[in-house]
């Protein structure tokens, strides 16, 4: 068994008085958790919300009906929370009664569950993302040295649960996890009539990876207007398969202010997009695949391990550029990604000089245990 870095965390919450709503894609494992967490819990139910009937009575029904179908439950887990309409709402009622249930909400997509939740429930709630099996995770589980062996596989196949769990396997797992789980809350959404075209802006960002990304160039290679390419890509962050990594820019006149760079929260996803599962020595793409690694774990890592910080790249338009940047507690730290160990690399002089005082540091396969890890 894979203990997961939210176990413990999850585990304290409960009996707080508030609802717990865990968010992440599909297939990250949110219900493995919950059923390791509670499987010495008595009286617990277990509700999906994928499931017209469930849907229905949510729907429908007042705190009352609802404390009355949940009999003498003490805890109750509603899955796929995000299909049911109002559901913010209905999860503030059973907060503000007088019961002693604790209700725990899943969901794989936060356009509904996030958005609706935050309102009804402010000051009612804890609330967690979960994503794919993260480096630290592994190392926890069987010892950095083997999950530092493991790099080249973990950069091309990623960290779901199932790919990590049924070696040999990757290939076919992952293209079930792109062909139909993934874009399930997405194309169930009433707005995307073009599901082909959303498939081509995810191979379009996945070649992209690591590059300042354009809406207006997007929306010609998709045949889209570029409003509804930045509503797709919103859609796609929503439902944790992207995220975008915004410019830094505070002193000087030529930073780029408005750009940004979009990265895939599992290189596994973003590799069966583009149908290459090459060995790292022999691709092309290392550099940017080495990236989206970084970066990705870096933001498990930090959300994870609660280091809040601000997380950026800077890039001048005379192409000077700095691959990663947190900004946090008053200070910066830059840092360059490079797959090759022996990699020499320094802070550009025009940042340093805007930004004194920044620490800097190269992260390889050589240096990524001590950044990822606590």
């Amino acid at each position: 068994m894979i203990e997961r870095l939210l176990h413990k965390t999850l585990a304290d919450k409960l009996f707080k008085k508030k609802v717990i709503i865990l968010i992440g894609a599909r297939q990250v494992g949110k219900t493995t958790l919950l059923r390791q967490i509670l499987r010495e819990k008595e009286n617990v139910l277990w509700l999906n919300g994928d499931e017209m009937q469930i849907q229905n009575l949510f729907e429908n029904a007042s705190a009352d009906r609802l404390l009355a179908e949940f009999g003498d439950s003490k805890i109750v887990i509603l899955d796929e929370a995000q299909r049911i309409k109002n559901i913010g709402l209905r999860l503030k009622l059973i907060a503000d009664s007088d019961s002693d249930i604790q209700m725990i909400a899943t969901g794989s997509s936060s356009f509904e569950l996030a958005n609706e939740v935050n309102e009804p429930l402010t000051g009612r709630k804890w609330e967690y993302r979960m994503f794919p099996l993260s480096f630290g995770e592994m190392v926890t589980h069987h010892g950095k040295l083997k999950e530092l062996r493991m790099l080249p596989r973990r950069i091309v196949y990623g960290y779901y649960p199932e790919v990590v769990m049924n070696e040999g396997n990757e290939v076919e797992i992952l293209k079930l996890l792109t062909d139909a789980y993934l874009y399930k809350d997405i194309l169930s959404w009433e707005n995307i009539k073009h599901p082909d075209k959303l498939q081509t802006l995810l191979r379009a960002l996945a070649y992209q990876v690591g590059s300042q990304v354009s809406f207006n160039e997007l929306s010609q290679m998709c045949s889209l207007d570029s409003k509804t390419v930045e509503k797709y890509i919103t859609l796609l962050e929503q439902c944790y398969i992207i995220f975008r990594l915004p410019s830094f820019s505070r002193n000087l006149r030529h930073e780029l202010k408005a750009s940004r760079k979009i990265y895939f929260y599992d290189n596994g996803i973003r590799n069966a997009l583009i149908a290459d599962y090459n060995a790292p020595e022999v691709r092309q793409d290392i550099g940017a695949l080495w990236e989206n690694f970084i970066v990705s774990e870096r933001m498990k890592s930090n959300e994870y391990y609660h280091r809040w910080v601000n997380s950026y790249f800077w890039r001048t338009k005379q192409q000077q550029e700095i691959d990663y940047l947190e900004e946090g507690g008053g200070k910066l730290h830059a840092y360059e990604i490079k797959w090759n160990p022996k990699a020499k690399s320094t802070l550009t002089k025009t940042f340093s000089d805007a930004y004194p005082g920044t620490a800097f540091q190269v992260i390889t396969p050589d240096t990524l245990a001590d950044f990822l890890l606590l």
